[in-house]
């Protein structure tokens, strides 16, 4: 008896010798790595400004000025930070600005997550003219409001605080992170409700024992936007902490940066990578929950 052997490499023919041309099969495989080929250029122009700035942060202010786009310092030095932590105070704003982000990571998310299951339940009076409403008040420049946020929160006595600015911008409609999470709980099974009700939960118990918990790729979702948000917030932090200028949070430090004759722009690029850093980290953790979040909001 004899035995016939065939190849299984699919860039040899059946008795072994190699293929003079590759097979659409082989071609077809090869197609995502010349479209990373063709990406990577596009990749590294968009990267390039943040690399030169974390390189220009060891620079020192006269290679900065001068020495064109180089991204490797001639002469590295840490006094940039050193400037940035102590003379430009980022030590104190990197407190409040955990503090005010923390403040407004958690406000956003009990107030949406309460408002997208509350509209995302069947039967909801008004429910297409709420969400009409909510999704105009978008479009209303952030600036048109502050007045009267500004008042209100001078009322409640929270002027001058990190509260209260914490308040001023978890406070506008937030219409994207709502209707995450009303995605996400239409998609629910309503036999859930079903039988927390048979076990006498009312609405808020189902909520927090139940339909909260399930939606944990949507909090990391809406917690992350609304970390990245309010890490880097300028405007509202610049105006709630006026009459208090030890509260500034780190966006509003950086203009310590800028005097009246000239601007210290190796400390500017240290103020920015200390201030940048914690949101990349942050974001690379949370990218799976990130992407899983809004996956399963826009499936359901």
């Amino acid at each position: 008896m004899s035995a016939t052997l065939t190849s299984t490499d699919p860039s040899r023919t059946a008795d072994g010798m190699p293929k003079l041309f590759p097979s659409r099969r082989s071609v077809g495989r090869w197609r995502p790595h010349l479209w990373h080929l063709f990406l990577i250029p596009f990749c590294v122009l968009w990267v390039y400004p943040f690399i030169w700035m974390f390189s220009a942060a060891f620079k020192s202010q006269r290679e900065m000025l001068l020495g064109g786009l180089s991204l490797i310092p001639e002469e590295p030095t840490l006094d940039n930070f050193t400037r940035a932590w102590t003379t430009a105070k980022f030590g104190e704003y990197t407190v409040n600005t955990i503090i005010f982000t923390v403040l407004v990571v958690g406000i956003v998310l009990v107030v949406t997550s309460l408002a997208g299951y509350a509209l995302s339940r069947p039967g909801l009076p008004f429910k297409k003219l709420i969400i009409g409403v909510l999704v105009a008040a978008m479009f209303i420049p952030h600036g048109y409001t502050i007045i009267p946020v500004f008042i209100l929160v001078n009322e409640l006595g929270l002027g001058n605080s990190l509260l209260g600015a914490a308040l001023a911008q978890a406070g506008p409609v937030h219409v994207v992170p709502v209707l995450l999470f009303m995605g996400f709980f239409s998609g629910m099974p309503s036999e859930l409700e079903d039988a927390a009700k048979v076990d006498g939960a009312g609405f808020f118990r189902t909520f927090l024992s139940i339909m909260l918990p399930l939606s944990k790729p949507v909090i990391g979702t809406v917690a992350l936007q609304n970390f990245i948000g309010a890490w880097s917030a300028f405007f509202v932090p610049l105006v709630f902490t006026l009459g208090n200028p030890s509260l500034r949070t780190l966006g509003v430090g950086m203009y310590n940066f800028f005097g009246q004759e000239s601007t210290d722009f190796a400390g500017l690029a240290a103020g920015a990578t200390i201030s940048v850093l914690p949101t990349i980290i942050v974001f690379l953790l949370l990218q799976k929950t990130f992407i899983e979040g809004i996956a399963g909001a826009v499936k359901s």
